[in-house]
């Protein structure tokens, strides 16, 4: 029976999408079923559908054949929350890739926007600058490609402080309720018609007026960041995955739901812009500088961004080819060469060849014979100082930032700072953006040694001062690295460790888990809990009201992955 199903299955979909968009066999799946960092399992097909009615056509078939379903775009997730894990599923595992939807539908002349769920942060962001305006955060801070209602789905952060986390209340998105039935529920705020057919066509062929939409009374961003931030006696986090304000149907919902789109707010670019590079061997200096900017400063800066000397070596070393394509080729190269990437993966593995990081090794290889690619200051502070943070000011917080660090300078010898060239702050953005790539590659260029990889992303309580003093190369015998950096106004940390597989891999995270519990610490923070953590009380619950009946993304939190969480 099963096997006819799975026929019955393939054949429909093939209808749906054609053949050349339904990848079957364990090959040709491959890089779909494997996360960006962890995280790999089985899947019986994986399904590229061109617009919103092959998705939802999809959908209707595989929940009426009782499948499991996996919404996937950039997969660039940390937790693997993206890809199936293992193969211990009650039910066969489809995989939908939205990559090919999109499209980003300008609102009300830019003050909000429609992504679709395959639009990504840097499309988002080349589109509104038609528009002098910018997306909740940058290109993806700590992963390359990141979708937008990915970052939606998962609570992500982002860099960007005046704007907090990814989060709205206005979304179009498809549920199993109880009685395994999918809904199409359009919660847009936009009258689109009645049926799911007639909502879908209307949006795609924008039957609206997108620029003349009245103002919604749902929240578009989490408009209460800024100010949740700055109280700094807080022992709370100021944001993380799990924090049950921040959960609303699609917010939050790590593909529990099927998110069709999703409507944003977009923010006023600054008209001048200056990047400051701090260097200081005390950790402390920073603590002081952080709560002095949350506790004094009238306009918060755009991004303060830390980087141990750790992490500023790893992206050095590890994202040197990312920077040189970045930076000469264009952020719109990077989603050609992930597809470049996996054509030539799928073209190996049919001649029975694994060339899994063949491209990784070729670029990174080469990279090392070019001539250094970071500024001569840059290199300059690292050789002086184990911190470094990255300031970028807009408008009259440039003065407040200029004052300040020209007076924590005068008082203290442990402190430096530079006003950037355009130039040299540019690419130092830019050092700090590919350093989410640098653990991966890490591991594939040095896969000679025993070693797991476990990616923390930490949010700790706003009044945290020891915060450089939790995770260090020091805390255990098994930790061979730890790549440290974070969000620094935020108190979010990316923590990534490698471990020896000599030891234990599990003791080893409950012994870091269980510390960072003792802290009051939350994670993750902004990626969604995957496979590598238990959901929480309120997060699990949530998961279950939305998807009754476990029909997507099942298992995540390390909840059951059968039928009605059974």
């Amino acid at each position: 029976m099963r096997n006819d199903r799975l026929t019955e299955l393939n054949q429909g979909l093939k209808k749906i999408v054609g053949k050349k968009n339904l990848l079957i066999g364990e090959k040709a799946t491959k890089s779909y079923r494997q996360g960006i960092r962890v995280g790999e399992g089985k899947a019986n097909c994986v399904v590229l559908p061109k617009d919103l009615i092959e998705f939802w056509e999809v959908l209707k078939l595989c929940i009426s054949l009782d499948k499991i379903i996996i919404i996937q775009a950039a997969n660039t997730g940390l937790t693997g929350g993206s890809t199936p894990d293992g193969d211990k599923y009650d039910r066969d595992v489809v995989i939908i890739n939205t990559l090919r939807l999109d499209r980003i539908i300008i609102l009300n002349n830019g003050l909000q926007v429609l992504a679709f769920p395959g639009a990504t942060l840097f499309e988002l962001e080349e589109t509104l600058s038609n528009y002098n305006r910018e997306p909740h955060s940058l290109i993806g801070s700590s992963c390359i490609g990141a979708s937008i209602v990915g970052g939606i789905c998962n609570n992500s952060g982002g860099n960007l402080v005046n704007r907090g986390p990814a989060y709205t209340e206005l979304s179009l998105f498809a549920r199993v309720n109880s009685k395994g039935k999918l809904e199409l529920i359009n919660h847009l705020d936009i009258e689109l018609g009645n049926t799911p057919e007639e909502i879908l066509s209307n949006l795609e062929n924008i039957n609206f007026n997108q620029h003349d939409l009245q103002e919604s009374k749902m929240k578009a961003s989490d408009i209460e960041y800024s100010e949740r931030i700055r109280d700094v006696k807080s022992s709370l986090p100021a944001r993380y995955n799990s924090d049950r304000r921040r959960l609303y149907e699609s917010s939050g919902c790590a593909g529990k739901v099927a998110v069709f789109a999703a409507r944003l707010d977009t923010f006023v670019k600054p008209r001048k812009e200056q990047v400051f590079l701090i260097g200081t061997n005390d950790s402390k200096n920073f603590s002081e500088l952080r709560n002095y900017v949350l506790t004094s400063f009238e306009d918060l800066p755009e991004m303060v961004e830390y980087m141990h000397k750790s992490f500023f070596d790893a992206a050095s070393k590890y994202g040197k080819d990312t920077f040189l394509i970045i930076k000469y080729l264009g952020r719109g190269f990077i989603p050609k060469l992930f597809g470049i990437k996996k054509k030539i993966e799928v073209f190996f593995s049919s001649l029975n060849l694994d060339a899994s990081n063949f491209v990784d090794n070729f670029l990174h290889d080469h990279a090392q014979l070019l001539p250094d690619h970071l500024p001569k200051i840059a290199r300059e502070y690292r050789r002086l100082f184990d911190h470094i943070l990255i300031i970028k000011a807009g408008d009259k917080c440039i003065e407040e930032t200029r004052e300040m660090l020209s007076f924590l300078e005068s008082k203290n010898k442990e402190f430096d700072y530079h006003e950037c060239l355009k130039v040299e702050g540019q690419d130092l953005l830019l050092h700090r953006y590919v350093a989410g790539i640098a653990p991966k590659r890490f591991m594939i260029i040095n896969n000679n040694i025993p070693a797991n990889l476990l990616p923390l992303d930490v949010a700790l309580p706003r009044n945290c001062t020891d915060w450089d003093r939790i995770i260090t190369d020091n805390n255990s015998t098994g930790i061979l690295e730890s790549f440290r950096m974070g969000h620094f106004l935020c108190m979010v940390f990316h923590w990534d460790l490698i471990l020896s597989n000599t030891e234990d891999f599990d003791e080893q995270k409950k012994v870091i888990l269980a510390k960072l519990d003792s802290l009051g610490a939350k994670y993750p923070a902004e990626h969604n809990v995957g496979h590598l953590y238990f959901a929480e009380y309120d997060l699990s619950n949530f998961y279950k009201k939305i998807d009754p009946t476990n029909s997507f993304n099942s298992g995540i939190g390390k909840l059951s992955k059968n039928k009605f969480y059974s």
